[in-house]
């Protein structure tokens, strides 16, 4: 799996870049055919990229307006560095919140995705996160998202290295 200098090899980012590109609709049979290894050795890597926490999860992504929720909105927060962790965790616990990022830089160094009924509820989630220790800078109404595997992962990087 592993060499010295890194925790995965070659194989293992072409499998992980596979995955990041359509998890859902990427068998792993589709992926040993694409690198020419066995779907059995795939499953074994991806079985071992998981107990390693490499790969972490696997995400839904929502249309929240198709879906009826209009007000998707990136929150930016202000927490004090040496509880940003704790206060993030916390802020996970309210509703509407679907996902918060941890800025290593800067006085903006919370970002909270959210999603309101309306603008009360934006209202509510606001306070709620006031409440848990954030003081939120900006909010911005999210139109869209896009998202592409890490082109380091690709096969292309692997045989650019050599």
């Amino acid at each position: 799996m592993a060499d010295s200098e890194s925790p995965i090899d070659d194989l293992d980012r072409q499998i992980i870049h596979a995955l990041q590109g359509d998890a859902r609709h990427t068998s792993a049979s589709e992926i040993a055919e694409s690198l020419d290894v066995s779907a059995r050795t795939v499953r074994n890597r991806i079985n071992n990229l998981e107990e390693a926490g490499i790969i972490r999860g696997y995400n839904v992504d929502v249309d929240y307006e198709a879906a009826g929720y209009q007000l998707h909105t990136l929150i930016v927060c202000t927490a004090p560095i040496h509880e940003r962790e704790e206060i993030a965790q916390h802020a996970l616990e309210v509703d509407g919140v679907v996902a918060i990022r941890e800025v290593m830089t800067g006085a903006e160094n919370v970002h909270i995705e959210v999603v309101g009924v309306d603008s009360n509820d934006l209202s509510r989630i606001g306070r709620d996160l006031n409440d848990v220790g954030l003081t939120v800078v900006d909010e911005d109404l999210i139109r869209n998202e896009y998202t592409r595997p890490f082109h380091q992962f690709s096969a292309r990087a692997a045989t650019d290295d050599n």
